[in-house]
């Protein structure tokens, strides 16, 4: 029996009206659940939460997507790091991640909205460059590509060929060479208090 075709309208209902918007101090444990279940619990062993760990975002680069009934279905953050020294000076740029969608919500594009948003965010916030550890074949389509951090490292093990860096301002990373170093806000009382 042959399969009835989906109408255009049937289409579009099927997909969730997302919002893409900037994380606030309220949805934190919905985004620690959503990171829990997009990417199980050895996310915190990665070499990339070290980077994180004790720190901020960088201002205005954590966001996002939640439906019109207030489910949180995607979250991505970026950080203020050092990704090595280029002539004895730290080469200012943001590390992304974690980039993750809600299991359930996968196939709706809501990563690469989420992507296409933070990048842009983070040109007219007038940062130079983004540097991350994931998939080349799916960070490629955001301009992402492992020759621009060929000569970065990552603090503790990482896969070489999954650290990946775009140059937002061209040449941004070139000659940069070492270890990607943590170099945002740390969470403080003050700030904890601030927040609350």
């Amino acid at each position: 029996m042959a399969a009835h075709p989906v109408s255009l309208f049937e289409l579009l209902r099927s997909q969730p009206i997302v919002h893409l918007r900037a994380e606030m101090p309220g949805d934190v444990s919905a985004r620690e659940a959503l990171l829990d279940a997009a990417m199980g619990p050895g996310r915190v062993r990665k070499s990339s939460e070290a980077l994180r760990r004790g720190r901020l975002p960088a201002d205005g680069l954590a966001l996002v997507a939640e439906t019109e009934d207030g489910t949180l279905t995607g979250s991505v953050r970026l950080w203020n790091v050092a990704a090595g020294e280029r002539g004895g000076a730290a080469v200012s740029a943001l590390l992304l991640g974690p980039l993750a969608v809600l299991p359930g919500f996968e196939g709706f594009g809501i990563g690469s909205s989420l992507m296409r948003r933070t990048i842009a965010e983070a040109t007219f916030r007038g940062h130079d460059a983004i540097v991350l550890v994931g998939d080349a074949p799916y960070y490629e389509r955001f301009g992402f590509s492992a020759d621009v951090a060929a000569g970065l490292t990552m603090p503790g093990p990482f896969e070489r060929h999954r650290l990946l860096g775009l140059e937002i301002e061209p040449g941004a990373l070139r000659g940069a060479e070492g270890m990607i170093a943590a170099t945002g806000r740390e969470i403080t009382s003050e700030v904890i208090a601030a927040a609350a």
